[in-house]
């Protein structure tokens, strides 16, 4: 799995850290999401793939 984020469109809405903390993050001062992990283990595929399905701007992109 490979993961990309589209910060020019998230909304900060947090769900992404919410369903996959270890991957995802958000800036402090603005609370757009920030890529941690862009090739999680498989025990995270889960829990981006919720992450992802949960983005309100569908800014999480994920290619398997």
């Amino acid at each position: 799995m490979r993961v990309t984020v589209d910060q020019d469109k998230c909304v900060s809405s947090g769900q992404c850290v919410l369903n996959a903390m270890d991957v995802f993050d958000q800036r402090d001062e603005d609370g757009v999401v920030e890529l941690l992990v862009p090739e999680p283990d498989a025990d995270h595929h889960d829990n981006v793939r919720a992450a992802a399905a949960a983005c309100p701007a569908l800014a999480i992109d994920i290619q398997d």
